[in-house]
């Protein structure tokens, strides 16, 4: 029970990775009311890949039942009553869930467990370190951490736009000195029609008076040239910068937030926090949006006064990494913030919505794009994850399928959504062995095109549900409800950010 008792000690970001262990598939009371038994129980000497402990591991949840029974039929009173039914409606369930794969239970108990102890282990070394009493909140430090960057990037990004507007006033200065030089030029053509005396006077002072501007000129180009490299290399640190930020709110923060999603799919606590991610989203779009037209213009101020150096080459480098930046961003941030249930039962009505967290910041709803769902097997969905399958095949056919984004003014969200969708028929694959179509897994795939920076970049998404099993008959659903349960429970947090290849053209 130390364990648990340190656990319920845990404080910000470690609190909630400890209260994400828990959902349907192990209830947190569970862990609450049988805490000394559960940490007394031998699970890690069951084998999880040897069947023949699979009768261990059967006895510990026969075991495990009946301490819920025992420990409900203690419960007395008015306070206990409500008590006492849920914990034997949690001995039920699990009985249930469990009983033909006893060893799923024993992997739940012992991810759970030294998921904790490792919490309470990092909570305890922040502790000997001086780091902040063990109660330190963590997420709170990584937020902070993540709005000082956004300060940082809004100050480099200023600093580059004063330098862009200082090189620019320059090159026009330039650009007029030079055609001070083609007229002095001129004149000196012109003279041959002078009286010869007065002709060797102004040609003297006229070459002079070149030779003063061509060396300005010469002087000028050089400084032109250097400022254009030291412009390059800053937009590159604010590159590097801009991709290590967004990595980390697209690769950590919002992939946390899908777990936490999925995770809430067996009863855990509630996702929260889009608001939040979308917030920094917005940032994100704005400063990539600001670096890439102050690109656009330096490449612009080169094309206009070609200087000889590797400007070109270096504007293009940095145009098209920019353009990738913003592309996995807008590509990234098309989520489904409603998933459509995972328990899907054919003529049945469901719904889902799905949000752009950038479409306002990028005025995408100035034309409100179209969202299509489509539902596709588990073979179709990991194609599209290894970008193998360019063809459109569906699985079934859903009634009801395309939805236009609206834009919500008073809250900023762009997103669409689906209120009367219907699985009218599915396809399945060939089954082999004893599989049954409670095992077998689908998901709904939301795409969509819409442009950015009227038409400057064009943007072909798609989004992938969680795994969804489809049933034709309510007797299906225990079967089904256990498949999606154990799958959001052991899923390993795979990030379709990093594995949908984005499509996007460059207009």
């Amino acid at each position: 029970m130390a364990v648990w008792i340190q656990a319920q000690q845990l404080q910000g970001d470690a609190l909630h990775q400890m209260q994400s262990l828990y959902g349907q598939h192990f209830p947190i009371e569970v862990r609450h009311y049988l805490a000394q038994w559960i940490e007394g129980q031998l699970w890690d000497s069951v084998e999880l890949e040897n069947p023949q402990d699979e009768l261990k591991a059967k006895r510990l949840l026969d075991s495990l039942v009946q301490e819920l029974q025992r420990k409900a039929e203690h419960q007395v009173g008015e306070d206990g009553f409500l008590l006492k039914i849920k914990l034997g409606h949690y001995a039920s369930q699990l009985k249930s869930t469990y009983d033909r794969c006893p060893l799923e239970l024993v992997r739940c108990i012992k991810h759970i467990l030294h998921s904790e102890q490792r919490l309470v282990q990092e909570a305890n070394n922040a502790v000997g370190s001086g780091g902040g009493g063990g109660t330190m909140d963590s997420l709170s430090q990584r937020h902070q951490q993540i709005n000082q960057t956004f300060e940082e990037l809004r100050v480099s990004t200023q600093e580059t736009e004063n330098e862009l507007r200082k090189l620019q006033h320059n090159q026009e200065y330039f650009i007029i000195q030079y055609q001070e030089n083609l007229r002095i030029q001129a004149q000196l053509s012109s003279l041959s029609a002078v009286p010869a005396e007065e002709r060797t006077q102004r040609e003297t002072s006229l070459q002079a008076k070149r030779a003063t501007v061509e060396a300005w000129l010469t002087r000028e180009a050089n400084t032109l040239q250097k400022y254009r490299l030291d412009l390059a290399e800053k937009h590159q640190k604010t590159l590097g910068q801009l991709r290590k930020q967004q990595t980390l709110i697209l690769d950590e923060e919002l992939i946390q937030w899908k777990r936490r999603q999925q995770l809430a799919g067996n009863g855990g606590p509630t996702e929260g926090g889009l608001d939040v991610l979308q917030s920094w989203c917005e940032k994100l779009a704005d400063l990539i949006w600001q670096n890439r037209q102050q690109i656009r213009r330096a490449e612009h101020l080169t094309q206009q006064l070609p200087l000889p150096g590797p400007m070109e080459e270096l504007l293009t480098k940095l145009n098209s990494d920019i353009t990738d930046i913003i592309s996995a961003l807008v590509t990234s941030t098309f989520i489904i913030e409603k998933q459509p249930p995972q328990v899907l039962k054919t003529q049945t009505k469901f719904a889902a919505t799905v949000r752009l967290l950038v479409g306002g910041k990028l005025n995408v709803h100035m034309n409100p794009p179209q969202v299509k769902a489509v539902i596709v097997s588990e073979q179709q969905a990991k194609a599209l994850l290894k970008n193998e399958s360019t063809r459109n095949d569906s699985s079934g056919e859903i009634l009801n399928n395309n939805c236009v984004m609206e834009y919500h003014r008073t809250t900023g969200t762009l997103s669409a959504h689906f209120r009367n969708m219907s699985l009218k028929r599915i396809k399945r694959s060939d089954r082999r062995g004893a599989e049954s179509v409670t095992e077998e897994k689908f998901t709904v795939m939301f795409e969509s095109q819409f442009s950015v920076g009227g038409n400057e970049l064009v943007f072909h998404v798609k989004t992938l549900s969680l795994p969804v099993v489809v049933i034709v008959h309510g007797s299906q659903d225990n079967n089904a409800t256990a498949t999606v349960l154990w799958d959001n429970a052991f899923a390993e947090p795979v990030s379709l950010l990093k594995h949908l290849k984005p499509h996007w053209n460059d207009g």
